[in-house]
């Protein structure tokens, strides 16, 4: 469904990303990992259309969408939420699940039903009516995936979304996208430091380092690779150019 051929992105002097090839299969959940510094963001920013690759083509759904403005991305059914959520905090919580609708090729033929149904399943229902901005941070990446849920996606990425979020509600969330993912075929591609969460949820996990790929497999293959044990540690530097 997803595929990052040869791709590379340079912010002045800086390679972000070296070269990164991976793929990912439709219906599955993929993690993306790294120290900081990886170029995780700088990737998610590329495929999502934020960013547009220096080398190398972002293909999804056998369609090139390398360069390609971000709310055509979301229409034909790639959609993410930031790390810093972007909600609108001065409408109401379910305003912003309306927003989505407008920019949608797909319209849905019963909006309110749908964000009646959406905030059901996290018990928000009630909140309906208050500002976005009133919401806890972990309230509030809810709501983001909520926004992105509107759009009937095929494809969601997540950058960081279980940061700043109180257990009870991680396990819920985490517990969502197991039912997303299984029941609803949704695929889902994850950015998060949360490695336990990670090892969880995801059945396949890529892992960049220094902008590169250097490993990829499912948790339990990650979990012994020295490399990426490694680069966890620093014990591997980065080469400048």
């Amino acid at each position: 469904m997803l595929q990052v051929r040869n791709v590379t992105k340079h912010f002045g002097g800086i390679v972000a990303v070296n070269n990164l090839t991976f793929s990912m299969e439709d219906e599955t959940i993929l993690g993306l990992i790294g120290p900081n510094g990886a170029g995780k963001t700088t990737t998610v920013n590329m495929i999502t259309g934020l960013e547009k690759p220096d080398e190398g083509e972002i293909w999804y759904k056998g369609k090139r969408i390398s360069g390609i403005a971000p709310h055509k991305i979301a229409q034909i059914g790639l959609v993410r939420t930031y790390q810093i959520t972007r909600v609108f905090k001065d409408m109401s919580t379910l305003e912003n699940l309306y927003v989505p609708v407008v920019w949608q090729r797909r319209r849905l033929t019963s909006p309110e039903a749908r964000a009646r149904e959406l905030l059901e399943s996290f018990n928000l229902w009630h909140l309906k009516d208050e500002q976005a901005g009133n919401l806890s941070g972990g309230q509030q990446k809810v709501l983001e995936l909520l926004q992105a849920l509107m759009m009937q996606p095929d494809t969601v990425v997540l950058d960081e979304p279980f940061y700043g979020i109180h257990p009870s509600l991680k396990k819920r969330f985490t517990d969502y996208l197991k039912i997303l993912n299984k029941e609803g075929g949704l695929s889902i591609l994850i950015i998060s430091h949360d490695i336990p969460t990670i090892m969880d949820i995801c059945g396949r996990i890529v892992v960049m380092s220094c902008g590169m790929l250097i490993a990829e497999g499912s948790p339990e293959t990650i979990k012994n690779d020295q490399k990426v044990v490694e680069a966890y540690l620093g014990a591997s530097e980065c080469q400048s150019k």
